[in-house]
């Protein structure tokens, strides 16, 4: 069964909507980085969305947090794609899955240090603004979806996997059509916790870079609606699996993240050479960076075009597999016929100890239009994913 992806809605530190984005990231724009100390004991560089984000409305109050806003957002974007959905299919026959890592723990933070310096819990604070599953719960009242609603939360892979659990909704007959991605807001729990594991980076992020040395945090949202309604993108491909190597650390050898790959690659009955384009998890970090390139070089060799793109929106943990798969999505439907690429920025070298890998420059074409892409998503506890996307009947 063929299913597409018919719309897609993002936001991140990089812009407010899908287009400046891409335009945003095509040009190496790094000005969404930036140092603050506001969720930190001492200054870090972080991506904040700093948009104007739409008011949840009071009958929604108990959902009310920069999470579900970020999603609130989103979802604006592609509003009439969904309606259209919901008219087609009927409100019980459309579900919703979101992947998210940290829902609106920031609420939570404001929360208990209100109680710890007046002893008095904030009248709008609920526990629901920090539930895992609040996101999809919200959207689901929002539009007034009676089909499944629920939250996948991998770390760093959470909305890729949701889209996977999203197509199985349909191909199990439960859905017709899935309300898909994912969002992730700034909290210090994140931003100390990252900092413990001496994973965040003490200036701009170096995806690949042979200064490399951690990550740069941000937030984002990106929703797609997946359904069997014929588009322009088709969900072709996916690979999962979970090495369980280290909880924090990725298997140097990196069998695992091959085998999700090569299975994506099956799934979408593509071989190495049909894939235009690799957006990699790319964290900057020492031990990703070594254990990726490798991978990859195994699976697609030197000849594929592959770039991080979070030397400019950062690393948005459970939405960044959304967030990056969204960036495919507008290669795919570009009208562009030389195909601009998605560069990998980090201001330095990349390291020559790395397998060579054909990294995209800033102004790289592919020379024709993008038919395919291929998104690498990783996460703690060796969580992998990896979505092939790719233009219907390209």
């Amino acid at each position: 069964m063929k299913l597409y992806l018919n719309d897609c809605g993002m936001l991140s530190a990089v812009a407010n909507d899908r287009h400046a984005i891409l335009k945003s990231i095509q040009s190496g724009d790094r000005t969404g980085l930036m140092l603050s100390e506001e969720f930190s004991s001492h200054p870090v560089y972080i991506g904040e969305v700093k948009a104007e984000l739409p008011v949840i409305a009071d009958k929604y109050s108990v959902y009310n947090c920069k999470n579900n806003q970020l999603l609130l957002a989103a979802l604006n974007q592609i509003q009439p794609t969904v309606d259209g959905m919901i008219k087609r299919y009927g409100a019980d026959r459309v579900g919703v899955v979101i992947g998210t890592s940290t829902s609106g723990v920031h609420n939570t933070e404001l929360a208990i240090s209100s109680v710890a310096k007046n002893n008095i819990k904030p009248e709008q604070f609920h526990y629901k603004q920090q539930q895992l599953a609040g996101g999809a719960d919200f959207l689901a009242q929002v539009l007034g979806l009676k089909g499944p609603a629920y939250a996948i939360s991998t770390a760093c892979s959470s909305s890729g996997r949701a889209m996977a659990s999203a197509r199985r909704l349909i191909a199990l007959g439960y859905c017709d059509a899935v309300i898909v991605g994912g969002a992730d807001s700034l909290c210090q729990f994140t931003v100390h916790g990252f900092d413990a594991l001496q994973s965040l980076s003490a200036g701009l992020c170096k995806p690949f870079g042979q200064h490399r040395d951690g990550i740069n945090l941000s937030e984002a949202a990106a929703l797609f609606v997946l359904s069997k309604q014929e588009g322009e993108v088709e969900l072709q491909g996916i690979g999962a699996s979970s090495d369980a190597y280290h909880f924090s650390a990725p298997d140097p050898e990196g069998s695992e993240v091959i085998s999700s790959m090569k299975m994506a690659l099956t799934d979408a009955n593509k071989m190495p050479e049909q894939i235009d384009y690799v957006n990699l998890h790319g964290t900057a970090t020492p031990l990703n960076d070594a254990m990726e390139s490798s991978a990859v070089n195994k699976v697609f060799g030197r000849h594929v075009a592959v770039s991080s793109t979070k030397g400019m929106t950062g690393h948005a943990l459970g939405a960044a597999a959304a967030l990056e798969l969204g960036l495919c999505w507008m290669l795919l439907t570009s009208s562009d016929e030389q195909g601009l690429l998605l560069p990998n920025i980090n201001d330095d070298p990349i390291d020559a100890s790395l397998p060579g890998l054909n990294f995209v420059q800033q102004g790289q074409k592919l020379g024709g239009r993008i038919n395919s892409c291929q998104s690498n998503s990783f996460a703690f506890g060796g969580n992998n994913i990896s979505l092939i996307i790719g233009r219907n009947n390209a």
